[in-house]
């Protein structure tokens, strides 16, 4: 079983990735052990919850059967993602774990996934990202497991590189900015450098061959004083250029990496969000409220696909079901206007119903009442019945 290395800038656990998690899976033999660390968000009150919704993501997207573990002996395939970088830290180190890691790179041996958190912790050094974005400690590094050393690598690797969350106030690089990224820098042991790794991407490092790809939306930096190479997407190289990179040489005999292939795109649920709002607002303008009450359901199903995703930071599933309790109720007003009664009703209720039964299905009575009631708000009346749910027109 070939060797593997995959680091994750973010989106572990979410559509955009489920490609790259299924090419991994299909080099693991008949049997394999899949084990999944949940050191970095152990702390967490609702460490059973991301650790159940990760294992379903894995095994309905990807076909994988995961354990919770927290040791990886034994494992063909590892996998770790959110939480506290230095958390995890900690425990790896005073547990083994951290160098059992470095004994499967060091071995060329099985799957290892690290994603987010856990792939801040790849490097010579780490990123203390609770402490100084959300606590605001000053400016520091902590020590890594580098798993990277073994392939000659002197780096260390921030993950979410693109990030845009701020809006207003720079989060690029892991939430750091370029000012303390910069001062960051400037207290690395001469001669590293900075792998930045996008967003919903990955670097994918075949130990046995030494062949590296960029996957998925954004792309892979390596950024060292005054200079940085990006290399986006489908670039294919190895990891001989990616050392010379990291290293700053240069030379006529260096073959440069090569360019980009085509990839296709992935889209994030926040540029979902935005389009279905812009969508629905285009249907009910023209007017076309079949086209709305799809939008809705559209968007009810990239909430369903969207669920396993364990970044609880970015909030989007959440965003997204406030999106979708707004269009529904605003479908519910639009049912009484006089005007839309020309249309046919039964074009309007008949997906509105199709989308309460399958909230009703999946547990989520709430939404599902709330739909139900703004309907009564429009002049739609809904009966439950051994036969199905029946509607009347109120007025």
């Amino acid at each position: 079983m070939p060797g593997l290395l995959v680091l994750m800038g973010s989106g572990e656990t979410s559509p955009t990735m489920v490609e790259i998690h299924r090419a991994t899976a299909r080099t693991l033999r008949a049997g394999a052990r899949a084990v999944l660390l949940d050191t970095p968000y152990a702390f967490q009150e609702n460490a059973a919850d991301i650790s159940a919704r990760a294992r379903r993501y894995f095994a309905h997207s990807v076909g994988l059967d995961v354990e919770v573990a927290t040791g990886v002996t034994g494992a063909d395939w590892v996998f770790s993602g959110p939480g506290s970088p230095t958390y995890a830290l900690d425990r790896w180190t005073g547990s083994g774990v951290a160098g059992d890691l470095r004994a499967r790179i060091r071995a060329r041996a099985g799957v290892t996934v690290l994603a987010s958190a856990a792939a801040c912790t790849a490097g010579l050094a780490t990123v203390p990202v609770y402490e100084i974005y959300k606590v605001g400690a000053d400016p520091h590094w902590r020590e890594g497991i580098d798993l990277l050393e073994p392939l000659g690598l002197r780096v260390v690797l921030i993950p979410h590189f693109d990030n845009a969350e701020g809006g207003t106030h720079d989060t690029r690089f892991c939430y750091l900015g370029e000012r303390r990224l910069s001062r960051m820098e400037r207290e690395l042991p001469p001669g590293t450098a900075v792998l930045g790794l996008d967003e919903h991407t990955a670097l994918v490092i075949d130990l046995e061959s030494e062949s590296v790809r960029v996957a998925g939306r954004g792309g892979l930096t390596v950024r060292r004083p005054g200079s940085q190479t990006v290399l986006p997407t489908g670039t294919r190289t190895d990891l001989a250029e990616l050392r010379r990179l990291a290293e700053g040489r240069t030379g006529t005999a260096t073959v440069p990496p090569p360019p980009a292939e085509p990839a296709p795109a992935q889209v994030t649920l926040e540029e979902t969000i935005h389009t279905c709002e812009e969508l629905f607002k285009a249907a009910v303008g023209r007017p076309d409220m079949v086209a709305a009450a799809q939008t809705v359901l559209d968007l009810e199903a990239e909430i369903v696909k969207w669920a396993a995703d364990t970044e609880e930071d970015s909030g989007g599933v959440e965003q997204a079901r406030e999106l979708m309790r707004l269009l529904i109720a605003r479908l519910g007003e639009l049912a009484s206007a006089a005007g839309l009664r020309s249309l046919g009703l039964h074009s309007l209720v008949e997906p509105l119903l199709a989308l309460r039964s399958r909230l009703r299905e999946e547990g989520r009575y709430d939404v599902a009442d709330a739909l139900r009631a703004a309907m009564l708000a429009g002049g739609i009346a809904v009966e439950d019945t051994p036969d199905g749910p029946r509607w009347t027109c109120t007025s």
